[in-house]
């Protein structure tokens, strides 16, 4: 199953087991069940720590990683190839006794759950952002005994996939209930297992120190500016709701200059590896929802909390952009989707659209035309957006049509899941619709800023309003990527940026006291 190269590296890894490891595999005669087994008996061939077992189980193709020593089971469902092969080393690894990285009050927070938690995720094999979910499931199981997960290949499994109606990946079940949809870390899932991890994180906020840097946002722009701002030896903090930002949602980055290649997941892990190498608070799983002037800066979280800073670096990103037309929210998940690499696969065989005609739409409506059986592709404009080679590639492919001045006016669908959508043809004023089981929305980004509405200057995008240093309109608070009104959105760019405007903020500090900064903002305050 395995060719040389990844038996070399798969072997290497192996060497990291200190206890033994069991596989129990439950196979027929399928193809991929025999894939499944072939793949068992490579990973057995390479360690002596491990051992086979065959079985007929709930699911087939099915494998489970256990540790006879505590009892602890991680189950794959489906051939665990493609961004899920990792998920398998890493559950090997973990069973086996190789340290797991998390902190030692989140694995003791983990091992004292009480009661039983029999956790399901359905992925894509094609699905960057499920491994993470995966992996985080899968490290809680290893450490408690009490707590399983399995992983189940929604393309392999479309009759159970269709009988929970799931149509968006990564989605989680806990006992049998849905407990998450999309992106969830560790962090979070012990905020919905544990009720009071939120109000004891808040408590350890409430004490923290003043920073005299404290950057609002974990993406490319947030973390090269915690780690510029490290670097100079300034007390820095940074707080984001989810580490990666929009990065982590990115499949191929071929722009990212030395690099060829690379992925989003990859990437944020690197930069938040990189963080970690300095003396960088890092506090995740929070959201900012305000930001006050008296003195020193006041920054507010979701959870009550409260963080005060001499400076402020803004990098919260954007968003997806949604349509904002009827039916959109009520069919989000149910055929309403915002990631071609992560759902694609449940639509194989089906008639999808795509809207928006930029990069990102032709690029999500190539890459599902190798899977799906027709794309249609709607633009609001008079022409596309998208680069002429991009175009080219979708026109020499006989299952994408291309509708310019198209405004979508509401999704349509059966009470379950999506059935087709409306639109007006912009040069006709004439309604059309079209009959789809999916739809994919590639309209851009949009700034998250309106917890900022009235506190800096926005564009009338929303976007905060920057000078050459990144500073905004109030002195000492900087803002750096996305979030800002530069032009391009590129992660390069924002790193720059992050960097620009942490050297902004150094440099605001080193120029001014504290009693200079004080009555600074104490006046801008009286005047706002």
């Amino acid at each position: 199953m395995l060719d040389a190269n990844l038996k070399n590296q798969l072997q290497t890894y192996l060497q990291n087991l200190k206890r033994p490891v069991e596989l129990v595999v439950s196979a027929d005669e399928s193809k991929k069940s025999q894939e499944l087994k072939s793949l068992a008996q490579d990973i057995v061939s390479l360690s002596s720590l491990v051992s086979l077992k065959e079985t007929q189980g709930e699911r087939t193709p099915a494998m489970t990683v256990i540790n006879p020593q505590l009892n602890t089971q991680i189950s794959f469902a489906g051939l665990p190839m493609g961004h899920e092969f990792t998920s398998l080393v890493l559950a090997l690894l973990h069973t086996g006794g190789h340290p797991i990285k998390l902190s030692d009050d989140i694995i003791e927070q983990i091992r004292n759950l009480p009661g039983k938690y029999a956790f399901e995720t359905y992925v894509s094999l094609t699905c960057q952002n499920c491994p993470d979910v995966v992996q985080a499931l899968n490290m809680m199981a290893a450490i408690n005994p009490n707590i399983t997960n399995v992983m189940i290949d929604g393309a392999l499994f479309q009759d159970e996939v269709a009988s929970r109606n799931i149509m968006a990946v990564p989605s989680v079940y806990l006992n049998g209930e849905v407990f998450a949809a999309g992106r969830i870390s560790i962090g979070e899932i012990l905020n919905k297992l544990d009720t009071n991890t939120a109000s004891r994180k808040a408590d350890e906020i409430n004490e923290k120190a003043p920073f005299e840097v404290l950057v609002v946002g974990g993406g490319p722009a947030g973390a090269a500016a915690a780690i510029y701002a490290a670097r100079k030896g300034l007390r820095t903090g940074i707080v984001a709701d989810k580490f990666g930002g929009q990065v982590a949602e990115t499949v191929g980055i071929e722009n990212f200059i030395s690099v060829k290649a690379t992925e989003g997941p990859k990437l944020v892990a690197n930069l938040e590896a990189h963080v970690r190498d300095y003396e960088v608070d890092i506090m995740d799983n929070q959201k900012a929802v305000s930001l006050s002037t008296d003195g020193l800066f006041e920054l507010e979280l979701a959870s009550g909390a409260k963080l005060r800073s001499r400076t402020v670096l803004l990098a919260t990103g954007a968003r997806w952009r949604e349509m904002n037309v009827p039916g959109e929210k009520e069919y989000r998940g149910k055929g309403v989707a915002y990631c071609p690499h992560c759902d694609g696969p449940l639509f194989k065989g089906k008639r999808v659209a795509v809207i928006g005609g930029g990069n990102s739409g032709i690029e999500a409506a190539i890459d599902l035309a190798n899977i799906v059986e027709h794309v249609t592709v709607l633009e609001f404009d008079k022409t596309l957006r998208a680069d002429d080679v991009l175009q080219r590639k979708a026109a020499s492919m006989g299952n994408i049509k291309i509708i310019t001045q198209a405004m979508t006016t509401e999704v349509t669908g059966d009470g379950t899941r999506v059935n087709g959508l409306n639109y007006t043809d912009r040069a006709t004023g004439e309604s059309h619709n079209v009959a789809l089981a999916g739809i994919f929305v590639q309209i851009g980004l949009v700034p998250n800023t309106e917890w900022l509405k009235g506190v800096v200057e926005l564009t009338p995008r929303g976007e905060i309003v920057v000078d050459t240093r990144g500073q905004t309109s109030i002195p000492g608070v900087f803002a750096a990527g996305d979030v800002t009104d530069t032009p391009f959105k590129q992660i390069i760019i924002a790193m720059g940026s992050g960097a620009s405007a942490s050297l902004g903020a150094f440099d605001y500090l080193i120029r001014h006291s504290d009693e200079e900064i004080a009555e600074t903002k104490t006046t801008d305050t009286k005047a706002a």
